[in-house]
């Protein structure tokens, strides 16, 4: 499948791996930042859901 017709996330995704490989980040360097990343997004997520069910509650 060509990159163009792949899905955001997956999109995303390259375009980070290139991003940390074209700027010769350590793999290690790579993944503890990702980790923070990822557990802020997550928490980003979890709040919007948090809201989103509040309003359905009203």
């Amino acid at each position: 499948m060509p990159l163009d017709l792949a899905p955001d996330h997956i999109k995303l995704a390259v375009d980070l791996i290139e991003l940390l490989e074209s700027n010769d980040i350590e793999p290690s360097v790579a993944v503890g930042a990702l980790t923070i990343a990822l557990r802020d997004f997550q928490g980003k997520l979890e709040r919007m859901n948090d809201k989103a069910q509040v309003t359905l509650e009203k």
